[in-house]
């Protein structure tokens, strides 16, 4: 008896361990673009079983691009963030700071998980303060790094802030 008791309790730890480490990977994936589908197809069960076992992992990546330099060439920026409004308080704080140096931020965008940019700013030298702006229709969703069309989002954003400065 002793022996299966003992058996028991290794499971049971065992399972606990597994189910944390199963809980990170998910929370990894979902912050890296991973679905629903995706995790239930890793993980075995249908995205509505995941969506009930690990609610909040998906659409939960926030990237913040910083475009920096006040002359061309520009720099870029790119930071990931697990909460919106920290990322939107970063890039308005970059922008704003920019003025102050060379190579400061001049330009922010904050892109969601589902790759739709959710806010802009650029430094605006007549009142000496970040504004934030409506991007048009053209940069609103941005695709994948690597993916056909990135560079070309990234170019057209340059332009966008650039004609704005």
């Amino acid at each position: 008896m002793h022996l299966h008791l003992m058996y028991l309790q290794v499971a049971t730890q065992t399972g606990e361990t597994a189910q944390r480490l199963a809980t990170a990977a998910a929370e990894r994936a979902g912050r890296a673009g991973a679905t629903y589908a995706d995790l239930g197809l890793s993980a075995g069960i249908t995205r509505q079983a995941v969506r009930k076992r690990w609610p909040g992992t998906v659409g939960t990546q926030w990237m913040l691009y910083l475009l920096t330099g006040k002359s061309r060439p520009h720099g870029m920026i790119t930071r990931v963030f697990r909460n919106g409004e920290k990322a939107i308080e970063t890039g308005r704080t970059a922008v704003d700071e920019g003025a102050l140096a060379e190579d400061g931020a001049v330009g922010a965008v904050v892109i969601d998980s589902s790759r739709q940019a959710v806010w802009a700013c650029y430094f605006h030298d007549g009142t000496c303060a970040p504004e934030e702006i409506a991007l048009p229709e053209v940069l609103r969703t941005v695709p994948r790094t690597g993916e056909d069309g990135h560079s070309d989002w990234l170019h057209r954003w340059e332009q966008h802030i650039t004609s704005l400065l």
